[in-house]
């Protein structure tokens, strides 16, 4: 039910004022900041008003008053310092004001934002700003527990998914083969190297039923070089041999060994962009990057989604993301038994091999990297029937649970007992 102090201004036909200041224009902030509060203003227009602000007007203390409750990603703003001012002056205002974190502060050396982050203080910087937020939200318990040793007011606020978003409605497209695929960014090559040589024993295993699927190939980026005479650095456009995605396509192919045809093999070392490589029935398809507006879509060129995570605190309490976008689509998953994947993912095959009706996913324990991937993948290839169950398990574990809908509605809950309060 309402609180006396929504009841109120909805009688006085006045709307809470939220200000939500996310920490980008393009990636995380559209899950973490912008869409759960759009959403929020939609489902109770009478009720909320949202304003999305990128550059915040520190000094201007007339501009934080008139807000009932400021929400942010990470921090207040670009400026730390003056983002930490912001969040004292808010405490001793008694304005609610929330910092929603969903990665650890400090990724592991092997993460290529690694050296950045640590030169630039910004992990430092973001541990203040837990420790000065009124309140934190996060994504799993596993980070509740990590950010408790900060701040003790923590909740959990999963990704969701908005289920009428044309990008997360099913239209799968179809193939002779079983098609494996993975879809991500720019940073998981040591997740992905888990999976060295399991494509080129797939393929030997099943050469005509297996395709491989790559998702997001991007040849964007900068390579800094050093004069070593003069230290002078300078900056130019990396080489296509010189991309992560490079290395990741030489693990989907085999070192491209499992593509016999020799001039899709050349076409493939030309980098020439277009929207998808390969046809429907090829050994591999290279799908190349889309906006984060449209990306999730590429789940419709595949059947089996993998992913693999390296064990370390970083991926520990990652979120279960790549869980619930496969469950929208009704992909069958094959997932690494860690951290994030092991809050919603029931196994369907258990130790000593017995089957478990009640599994949504086959999950692979890391002490097993060596055999379980290629067992699980070679019996989803092998009974079809197996892939569409798993699909519609999981689809059943996540929706409604990770839909905007349903987040949305405690998230509104929540918003209007601090604002009652405060």
């Amino acid at each position: 039910s309402c609180s006396s102090k929504a009841q109120d201004a909805a009688k006085e036909n006045k709307k809470y004022k939220i200000c939500v200041l996310p920490s980008d224009r393009t990636g995380v902030s559209k899950f973490r900041s912008v869409d759960p509060h759009i959403y929020l203003q939609n489902m109770y227009p009478d009720e909320f008003w949202i304003d999305i602000i990128y550059d915040p007007p520190y000094h201007d203390d007339n501009f934080w008053k008139k807000y009932d409750l400021i929400h942010y990603h990470r921090g207040i703003g670009a400026n730390h310092e003056l983002g930490k001012m912001v969040q004292k002056k808010l405490t001793k205002w008694g304005i609610p004001h929330i910092m929603d974190l969903d990665d650890y502060w400090l990724p592991t050396p092997d993460h290529p934002a690694y050296m950045m982050i640590k030169n630039a203080n910004l992990h430092k910087q973001i541990v203040v700003s837990l420790g000065l937020a009124g309140h934190v939200t996060t994504t799993t318990q596993e980070f509740v527990n990590e950010i408790k040793k900060l701040n003790k007011n923590v909740s959990i606020y999963p990704n969701a998914i908005d289920h009428k978003e044309k990008q997360y409605i099913p239209k799968p497209t179809t193939s002779d083969r079983v098609r494996v695929g993975w879809l991500g960014g720019s940073s998981h090559i040591k997740d992905l190297e888990i999976l060295s040589g399991l494509f080129g024993r797939l393929y030997a295993a099943r050469p005509d039923k297996l395709q491989t699927v790559l998702c997001g190939y991007d040849l964007r980026g900068t390579m800094t070089e050093i004069d070593p005479k003069t230290k002078q650095q300078k900056q130019r456009p990396i080489k296509p041999i010189e991309s992560v995605w490079y290395k990741y396509e030489q693990l989907f192919t085999d070192n491209y060994k499992n593509i016999e045809d020799d001039s899709y093999k050349k076409e493939l070392l030309s980098f020439n962009k277009k929207m998808i490589s390969g046809d429907e029935n090829s050994t591999y398809r290279r799908v190349w990057t889309k906006p984060i507006t449209t990306y999730a879509a590429n789940y419709n060129h595949f059947d089996i989604s993998v992913a693999p995570l390296k064990e370390h605190i970083f991926n520990r309490v990652k979120s279960q993301l790549k869980v619930i976008e496969a469950g929208f689509h009704k992909k069958a998953l094959v997932i690494q038994d860690y951290g994030p994947y092991s809050i919603d993912c029931i196994s369907a095959i258990e130790r000593g091999g017995s089957f478990n009706p009640k599994g949504n996913s086959l999950m692979v324990d890391t002490s097993k990297n060596h055999k379980q991937w290629f067992k699980h993948i070679k019996r989803l290839i092998d009974s079809p029937a197996l892939v569409e169950d798993l699909g519609e398990k999981l689809h059943e574990t996540v929706f409604p649970r990770y839909s905007l809908e349903f987040v949305t509605k405690g998230r509104a809950e929540w918003y209007r007992e601090l604002i009652r309060k405060s």
